[in-house]
């Protein structure tokens, strides 16, 4: 089975073709330089581009794949959650490509695209397996079995990961995304050199909105002068003190919810994913605790259509289609 999977929740126009699991095409074209200027996603700019680019992205996917539009089986989007208008162009294209095809249309959760990213690479984890989800606009911790069952264990309570790593990042000049450049200068830094907060709730839930605050106070509480010389002389090392606290938090959460469920393996998805420092504590975790540890390649961690055609494959295998009336859902929940 050929499934075009397409993914337009955020920035990133994506297209792929998956086949029979294998992935034969994943085009990305990102938008990233056209939203630096401005230190993050500006909705209106990623919609219209979305619009001038998602024909071409899924032209290229279709050659890169030797195929064209009568080898389709079926197609699968993302519907939600995210940018109300990024939503709405890739849904709306899928839409009309399905209907003029007579083919099915499967309509994904980002987040659930995001659980499934991991079954792209082998060795896929058992069912059921514990999944962190760690994007720029998502942090959860979900239990994950057969049949499309997800039991979401906790996810976070204000600012996601991600969005602490790019607001954290605009303080310190790096601009955007924050993510990657700050696990950049954190790679030679000292992760003891500040102690910035860890917020540990009583359950699995996630807040990142005091390391951010506590950062900004940090260096709004400084004179002009010395907070210049402090980005100057020790960037690195606020960059790792930084990352070592929501490092810890996360790692944190994954080994209690893995004593709590008893699972054997667990996943890590998402933007974050990419980040060194939690793909080398999460394998320390394994390592110490007994459990297998996936993350997908980096390719699947960000933004993609392959983990989109993916969980539209595994949709289509249980007999579930979307109707011609499917609409986008820009606060849809796993």
């Amino acid at each position: 089975m050929l499934v075009l999977g397409v993914e337009t929740s955020c920035d990133d126009t994506t297209a792929a073709l998956l086949e029979d699991g294998a992935v034969r095409a994943n085009i990305v074209s990102s938008q990233h330089e056209l939203h630096e200027e401005y230190g993050g996603v500006v909705p209106e700019i990623a919609s219209r581009n979305h619009q001038r680019l998602v024909v071409p992205v899924v032209e290229k996917a279709l050659a890169e794949a030797s195929a064209d539009t009568t080898a389709l089986d079926a197609v699968a989007v993302t519907h939600g959650p995210g940018l109300p208008g990024s939503l709405m162009v890739g849904l709306s294209f899928a839409k009309a490509l399905a209907r003029g095809l007579g083919i099915p249309l499967v309509g994904v959760n980002h987040l659930e695209g995001h659980v499934y990213s991991v079954d792209l690479d082998a060795p896929r984890p058992h069912r059921p397996f514990l999944c962190l989800v760690v994007s720029g606009g998502h942090t959860e911790l979900v239990h994950v079995d057969e049949n499309f069952h997800h039991d979401v264990l906790g996810r976070t309570r204000d600012d996601a990961a991600g969005e602490a790593f790019d607001k954290v990042a605009q303080l310190f000049g790096l601009g955007y995304p924050g993510g990657p450049a700050i696990d950049r200068h954190a790679e030679h830094g000292d992760p003891t050199f500040h102690d910035f907060p860890r917020s540990r709730l009583d359950d699995f839930d996630f807040s990142f909105s005091g390391l951010k605050t506590s950062v900004l106070y940090y260096l709004r509480d400084r004179p002009d002068t010395e907070r210049n010389r402090l980005l100057d002389t020790h960037l690195e090392d606020l960059c790792a003190s930084v990352q070592a606290a929501v490092v810890d938090v996360l790692v944190d959460a994954v080994r209690r919810a893995v004593e709590k469920t008893g699972v054997e393996h667990v996943a890590v998805t998402g933007g974050v994913a990419a980040n060194s420092a939690l793909r080398r504590r999460v394998e320390e975790a394994g390592t110490a605790d007994g459990f297998t540890v996936h993350v997908p390649d980096l390719a699947y961690c960000m933004d993609n259509a392959a983990m989109i055609a993916q969980a539209g494959a595994y949709h289509l295998a249980a007999g579930h289609t979307s109707p011609p009336t499917l609409d986008i859902d820009s606060n849809l929940q796993l």
